[in-house]
């Protein structure tokens, strides 16, 4: 090698597999040279990818930052770099390899160089040895062996403080999704990078930083376009996901009914549509596999067919279930029964506020979106009246677009109801925030008409808040005054009376 190195003056490099087998020779420039794709060496959940590189320098330089990001990225057992420094008589070697400490500020350890005569290493058992040590780090990381473990991204240019929230929400949608979050990473831009949304440095520093931390995924905040969602695959083989994503996957694992089933598949169809393009990675990530690695053009087609056909199949389908609720809802109306609605935020405990209302027993759970499908139970009053009180999806900020457009159809429910409960968590350091983005979705819907009744949920918590932040708790006691909302705590019946007895002088005035 160092002989073809100095007659041709380019560098060379041979890939050598754990058996000591050359996989790959390569020949670059005299600056450097291109790793190739290592299909046949996928990292999957392996901590490193059980191939070194050898290779030579012509100019007597060091392993360079562009080596040792390889070695980063690519997750080499080893670099080595056989250095020839011209009129030198003996050439000298360097070595590096990842670290095994998550607290150090690097990802790599670089040995100082030494005399290739002298240097010996017994690559196999040290590399072992480290791969051992890389594993425990992991684990030692690692609060619970999740099926995915991953890094939270947020590349915004809004103020840091509610990036924050935005991403404090997104952690909670990773927790419902059973995403174990390593490490969180937030970055404001003036301008956001077209291409990877952050710099290109930036992003491989992340990557980077995610396979020492040992993920198996990166969650941004903001939804990528199809073109930001391929770039950044291209850089690294962990799964790229964005906050639509995330929401999609945990509507896919919690929908029950038909209509849930129907509206989940048709907005995950909706959404991968656009991004099914180009070659094997990104696609095989985000349609688990379909077409594999490099299809054609005849395969990307036929995919594209099948999808567009299961498209219009749902969609005919859905059509098919929007009328049979229709015809519910209109024996319903006909019936003169009033109709309430509980609106909110994800999380907000409609479902315990139906269940402690109608002594009924709908799902709940401390998760974002535990309640997916429409739930229809009866509330009576005394004197033998009646309403029909409904819980419906939670809303969120940032909704897809393309799951808005599905559940369009399930919260049709709303058009008919005679009174929207918008609950709201008063607990939460962002309802005011929260309120909004009801609002504004309610607007969307052609609902800003309907007549409301906001619902302070978890009073029962107050207490505390007033202990621990005053200011959030006057906070709380002024708004309630100014948009005369009523405190309750869903899971207690007692605190919900000055809430019926509200429903009945709106239902029946004067009686």
């Amino acid at each position: 090698m160092l002989e073809l190195s100095s007659e041709t003056g380019r560098q060379v490099g041979v890939l050598i597999n754990r058996f000591g087998a050359v996989e790959y020779v390569i020949v670059g420039n005299e600056r450097g040279l291109f790793i190739p794709d290592l299909t046949d060496y996928p990292l999957g959940r392996k901590r490193l990818r059980g191939l070194r590189l050898l290779h030579t320098h012509l100019r007597g330089e060091l392993l360079s930052d562009e080596d040792l990001t390889d070695l980063a990225l690519l997750r080499l057992d080893l670099i080595a770099a056989l250095i020839i420094s011209p009129g030198a008589r003996r050439t000298t070697i360097q070595i590096a390899y990842l670290n095994s400490s998550s607290r150090s500020e690097l990802p790599y350890r670089v040995e100082q160089p030494q005399p290739l005569d002298h240097f010996q290493l017994e690559a196999v058992s040290f590399i072992e040895s480290l791969e051992e040590s890389l594993e425990q780090t992991v684990a030692a990381v690692s609060e619970v062996r999740a099926e995915e473990r991953g890094i939270l991204i947020s590349v915004s240019a809004s103020p840091r403080a509610e990036a924050e929230d935005s991403l404090e929400e997104l952690k909670e949608l990773a927790r419902t999704a059973g995403v174990e979050v390593l490490d969180t990473v937030i970055q404001q831009r003036r301008e956001i990078n077209p291409r990877y949304l952050m710099g290109e440095g930036k992003i491989r520093d992340v990557v980077i930083r995610a396979l020492q931390l040992g993920a198996t995924l990166l969650v941004f905040d903001q939804e990528l376009t199809p073109a930001q969602a391929r770039s950044i695959s291209e850089i690294t083989e962990l799964k790229v996901i964005d906050r639509s994503q995330l929401i999609l996957d945990i509507f896919a694992k919690r929908a029950k009914s038909s209509d849930g089933k129907v509206q989940v598949e048709l907005a995950q169809l909706k959404y991968i549509l656009p991004r099914l393009t180009g070659r094997g990675v990104q696609m095989s990530r985000l349609m688990g596999g379909i077409g594999g690695r490099g299809p054609g053009e005849t395969k990307l087609e036929m995919d594209r067919r099948r999808i567009r056909d299961r498209i219009a199949s749902l969609e005919r389908e859905l059509r098919e279930l929007s009328r049979g609720r229709y015809e519910r809802r209109r024996r319903r109306v006909k019936a003169g029964i009033p109709i309430v609605s509980i609106v909110g935020y994800t999380n907000a405990g409609k479902s315990t506020l139906l269940n402690t209302l109608t002594k009924s027993s709908v799902f709940t759970e401390n998760l974002l979106f535990a309640t997916l499908d429409t739930s229809t139970r009866r509330l009576r009053f005394p004197r033998e009246r009646e309403v029909i009180i409904t819980d419906t999806v939670g809303f969120i900020r940032s909704l897809p677009k393309s799951l808005m457009g599905a559940f369009r159809a399930t919260l049709e429910e709303l058009n008919d109801a005679d009174l929207l409960l918008h609950l709201v968590d008063c607990a939460n350091p962002r309802f005011e925030e929260q309120i909004a983005q009801v609002e504004e979705i309610l607007d969307d819907l052609d609902l800003s008409m309907k007549p409301r009744l906001l619902v302070f949920n978890k009073n029962d918590l107050l207490p505390d808040l007033k202990i621990s932040n005053p200011l959030a708790f006057m906070k709380v006691k002024q708004l309630s005054h100014r948009y005369g909302a009523i405190l309750v705590s869903a899971e207690d019946p007692e605190s919900l009376a000055p809430l019926l007895s509200e429903m009945e002088k709106r239902f029946w005035p004067g009686n």
